[in-house]
């Protein structure tokens, strides 16, 4: 595998700003699996490893697919600059259900009230959560693409809520 092989994958994971799989590399680089997986493991050795002090960027997997983001302890201070996709209101809807997964719809209604309708509706339709009738509400789980989405190497829901423990308690002590 060459230079240009490595750069065109760092290219396309650095310009995709999302987690992507191995097809959808190759679908935009032509380039065989085998490469860009050789591509993948020489750059997460080069931004994770080698240079650890020398750039704020990481590339990890998560789930099945593959991106380029800033490094935690360099999170808090760049997201200042950087636009938020899911609002706050939402946000704070999606933190419950994924720290309470699995939870009825009308318990999170208990906890914040009747605009939790309209904030379901919202992460349903960004595939952020899964919503399953229950009876006569419905259950609430976090999907696939949480996890991708917010840099969480599982999809385990025990796991899930350790993270959002660790960073809540991380968030008190600042």
């Amino acid at each position: 595998m060459g230079v240009k092989e490595e750069r065109l994958v760092e290219s396309v994971l650095f310009s995709a700003g999302k987690p992507i799989t191995i097809s959808e590399i190759q679908q935009t680089t032509n380039l065989t699996r085998k490469k860009i997986v050789d591509a993948i493991e020489s750059l997460t050795q080069n931004y994770n490893v080698e240079r650890k002090k020398d750039t704020a960027i990481e590339v990890i997997k998560a789930g099945d697919k593959y991106t380029m983001q800033v490094k935690k302890r360099y999170f808090d201070q760049s997201v200042m600059v950087a636009r938020p996709e899911i609002q706050s209101n939402l946000l704070k809807t999606l933190s419950l259900i994924a720290f309470h997964q699995p939870v009825k719809q009308s318990n999170l209604r208990r906890m914040i009230g009747v605009k939790v309708y309209d904030h379901v509706d919202s992460l349903v339709d960004m595939k952020l959560i899964n919503s399953k009738k229950h009876g006569s509400t419905e259950m609430l789980t976090t999907t696939k693409l949480f996890p991708e989405y917010f840099g969480i190497n599982s999809t385990e829901p025990t796991e899930i809520r350790e993270f959002l423990a660790k960073k809540v308690i991380g968030s008190l002590k600042k």
